[in-house]
């Protein structure tokens, strides 16, 4: 049976479309490889230059894992939602605008607008997936995220294609123009289509469930986190799940973030690595809408599972990785399940979670996600300058997935929290 969406749907996913043209050509494709490059030409080894990604990463994810759960608490209040989501928003457009202009060799000044441009991209995600609770019922969420997520591929294709094109043109002197400018041109066109594709949300989404306005509402935002801490285990299930989801998410978060980087490391060339992750966003797409369908028939949990095990197996072919042509096999089994374990995860969670403190609960989750997100680039980043091989920590995140399974096998099916009571 074919379903058809709601405007408030369609707008909530269509921030997918825009905000993933930063996860692909910002976190993951271009600007590492541009980094490397710049980082390069002043003299700093590659396997250095990728543990300073990784501790980068590790540090934006801390600030943020230690914010995210007060910001959200005072989100929560009525009519603040949006106000928070078009802030981190604007934090992360303006500092991707501003890596275009960033001096050529200057590295330092690269991560440091690298982090804030991160910070303002996944921080502004706290409140989208927030959103969720307030744009459709419980028994939608698995195909809605799914289709988000989906959207999110096929969306980012789109200005991926273009900075491609013209970073191979720029390359083989076909634009008069060097690589380095080429680069520059993706950042732009990424801030331009994130930014435009992020308005049918702001104009169309509103904050649903609430709590109302009071006076003294940070000192009382503090006191409902500091209470709801305290009352957690009150919530069945959902500790279980986030410390499951604590230990997979790590695996995910870390084999996303750092692929390009060990790429790299490897040998594969930066034109192969592009068209890689362009067949990546592609494959991904219909597999994070079939995932969210078998979730409606088996169910969420076991979707998740499923998407474990196949991200074990990709930690086991990533340690023996060498040629263009591993990388592909690895980029296509990771495009199987990568939409899919986040789109059922985000969904499942906020099944859970009352939904008048949405925020709160997606803050908590966010830090669970954001410190999980540490440890892996930490890990790659010590291995990495320790051993001067890049592949020495991926073996490691086998354990990862492994510890988050045998959690998640005493959570309940999410079938049955549609018809239970989450108290």
């Amino acid at each position: 049976m074919k379903v058809t969406f709601s405007n408030k749907e369609k707008s909530w996913m269509f921030y997918d479309w825009g905000s993933s043209a930063f996860t692909l050509i910002i976190t993951t494709a271009v600007f590492p490889i541009f980094y490397k490059a710049q980082a390069s030409s002043v003299g700093i080894e590659g396997h250095v230059s990728t543990a300073y990604l990784g501790y980068t990463i590790a540090i934006f994810t801390f600030i943020l894992a230690m914010l995210g759960p007060v910001l959200g608490s005072i989100a929560d209040y009525d009519g603040l939602k949006k106000r928070f989501f078009i802030g981190f928003l604007s934090v992360g457009l303006l500092s991707t605008v501003s890596l275009v202009f960033v001096p050529d060799g200057n590295w330092f000044l690269l991560l440091l607008l690298f982090t804030f441009a991160s910070l303002g991209s996944t921080g502004a995600n706290i409140f989208y997936d927030a959103f969720l609770v307030d744009i459709t019922k419980d028994k939608r969420m698995n195909r809605v995220s799914a289709r988000g997520f989906a959207l999110g591929y096929i969306g980012s294709t789109i200005p991926f294609i273009i900075s491609i094109a013209i970073i191979v043109f720029a390359q083989q002197e076909i634009l008069p123009i060097t690589s380095t400018t080429a680069s520059r041109i993706a950042f732009l066109i990424t801030c331009v289509w994130w930014g435009i594709f992020a308005l049918p949300l702001v104009k169309n989404v509103h904050q649903v469930y609430a709590i109302p306005r009071e006076n003294k509402i940070i000192k009382k935002s503090f006191l409902r986190l500091y209470k709801t801490i305290l009352d957690i285990k009150q919530y069945k299930y959902l500790s279980l799940f986030l410390l499951a989801y604590f230990f997979y998410i790590d695996g995910v978060g870390t084999i996303i973030s750092m692929s390009t980087a060990y790429g790299t490391d490897v040998g594969i060339s930066a034109t192969v690595l592009l068209i890689v992750l362009l067949m990546t966003q592609i494959v991904a797409a219909p597999f994070a809408l079939l995932y969210g369908k078998l979730a409606d028939r088996f169910s969420a949990k076991v979707m998740i599972n499923i998407g474990c095990i196949v991200y074990i197996i990709i930690c086991i072919y990533a340690y023996f990785l060498e040629t263009a042509i591993d990388f592909w096999i690895l980029a296509m089994l990771v495009a199987t399940s990568q939409g899919g374990i986040q789109a059922l995860s985000r969904s499942y969670f906020a099944k859970l979670i009352p939904k008048n403190k949405a925020n709160e609960f997606f803050g908590f989750y966010n830090i669970f996600g954001k410190f999980a997100s540490i440890t892996g680039p930490l890990l790659i980043g010590i291995t990495a300058q320790l051993t001067g091989r890049s592949n020495t920590g991926i073996l490691s995140l086998i354990v990862l997935f492994i510890i988050g399974m045998i959690i998640l096998f005493f959570v309940p099916s999410d079938k049955k929290l549609e018809h239970t009571p989450i108290n």
